[in-house]
């Protein structure tokens, strides 16, 4: 197979895209927080970058797309430290290195996502320790079994003869392996980090919320390289998977935004930002599958049911804190199964690659299997990871550290020249101090004052 020049540069630059998704979920976090918060939510973000990256190309990517080892479960050693893994041209036509980086992409922004579970009291130490085992022990094998050939939900056989062998749990872009994954992993992060001081009693709105619709903005423009990526080539499919994620996010965009309006009172801004994102996790697993009308109403769906889910956790008093199992969990889910109603043989090529509405149901089987097996297991094993993490050096910051805020408290630094704790500080590097520091200074501050 030759080089396909055209392939390549828009892998090239859909990687990139990709890669952007993950500063720009940081400034989608970091402006639904308290302002004393805002550089400790960024930072997680913008750091797991580097942890993810430096895992990936030394046995990451070798374990998730390396040759299946028995029962679709993992790879294998053949790519440890990107052996082989060169310029030759893989399948479109595409370097096997450009393969590798794109989805490395993939494996940065999935535990990124997991940190708006629990934003405003994780330490920075702890976060770090877990970013790395969860990225190897949850996303590394569950990329397998949804992206590699052979893995055991994969809809791609090495067998030529029995392309359709097994199951197929359709998911083009990381709906299943991705939001799936992240958003049962926010749950299982919610009931071992427990509800933040003043959860429910205290005010905690967002403090920018201009930095939302930015972040919301930069996803939706990543979020083109994410799906229409996929196609692994400037192609038919990833025209289609284009067109799919516009029509679906601006479609959920406008139903969270009505559903505000209709039951809260008001339209939202910070709801058609999430009404936004809301779509385009719901398309992803759909985007390569699905025409652009039954996109449509994947979006309308999932602005609504996400909309729906996040007034619950708010009844329930659930603190999710930035609405992960809302969004990325439950429009994940609704994506998923969604593909298995909707998908249609003509946008992919694939004879099997039809849904319910198409008369095949096992696509829809293979989807609720897919969600199942997913959340279960990434559910146990970051519920595990965290309650040892948590037992042996602590995972939560304390009373003191929470309410002063975790950009001073964790990183030494201040997003903005004032802040909600009003603690005067000297110029130069702020180093953090120990808890009972910062209470003296609060209370000599609060004492001057009266």
């Amino acid at each position: 197979m030759e080089l396909d020049s055209g392939n390549t540069a828009w892998m090239l630059v859909a990687s990139a895209l990709v890669l952007f998704m993950t500063p720009g979920l940081g400034f989608f976090y970091a402006g639904l927080t308290r302002n004393k918060n805002v550089l400790a939510t960024i930072m997680q973000s913008f750091i797991t970058t580097g942890v993810v990256a430096v895992l990936w190309v030394t046995v990451g990517y070798s374990l998730a797309f390396g040759p299946d080892q028995g029962l679709g479960i993992i790879g294998n050693f053949d790519f440890v430290g990107l052996k082989d893994v060169g310029p030759e041209p893989i399948a479109t036509g595409i370097p096997h290195l450009m393969f590798m980086s794109f989805q490395m992409m993939f494996a940065i922004i999935t535990p990124a996502l997991i940190t708006g579970a629990f934003a405003e009291r994780a330490k920075f130490g702890p976060f770090l320790i877990f970013t790395a085992l969860w990225s190897l022990l949850v996303y590394v094998p569950v990329a397998h079994w949804v992206f590699a050939t052979d893995g055991w939900l994969s809809a791609f056989s090495s067998n030529p003869d029995a392309p359709d062998i097994g199951l197929n749990s359709l998911d083009f872009a990381g709906g299943l392996a991705i939001h799936v994954n992240a958003g049962v992993a926010a749950i299982a992060a919610v009931l071992v980090f427990g509800k933040r001081k003043g959860y429910g009693t205290e005010s905690m709105e967002p403090h920018d919320i201009t930095m939302v619709v930015l972040g919301a903005a930069i996803l939706w423009v990543g979020w083109f390289g994410f799906n229409a990526g996929s196609a692994l080539g400037a192609n038919g499919q990833a025209a289609y998977a284009f067109v799919n994620t516009a029509v679906a996010a601006a479609t959920a965009g406008l139903a969270w935004t009505l559903a505000s309006w209709q039951f809260g009172g008001k339209p939202s801004v910070v709801g058609a930002a999430a009404g936004v994102v809301a779509g385009l996790v719901a398309v992803t697993p759909a985007a390569g599958y699905v025409m652009p009308m039954q996109a449509l109403i994947i979006g309308l769906v999932a602005g609504a049911l996400c909309y729906g889910a996040v007034r619950l956790r708010a009844r329930i008093g659930f603190d999710d804190s930035l609405d992960v199992v809302g969004v990325h969990g439950v429009g994940g889910v609704w994506g998923a199964l969604a593909t298995g109603i909707f998908a249609d043989e003509k946008v992919s090529g694939l004879s099997y690659a039809n849904g319910l509405m198409n008369g095949e149901w096992h696509r829809f089987t293979d989807a609720l299997i897919g969600v199942g097996a997913i959340g279960a297991y990434s559910f146990l094993v970051t519920f595990v990871l965290l309650k040892v993490l948590d037992l042996t050096i602590g995972i939560r910051v304390s009373e003191d550290e929470e309410e002063l805020g975790l950009d001073l408290t964790q990183h030494g630094e201040r997003g903005y020249t004032t802040d909600e704790t009003g603690v005067p500080l000297g110029v130069g590097n702020v180093l953090p101090a120990p808890p009972a520091t910062y209470t003296a200074a609060i209370k000599g501050q609060s004492a001057a004052q009266h």
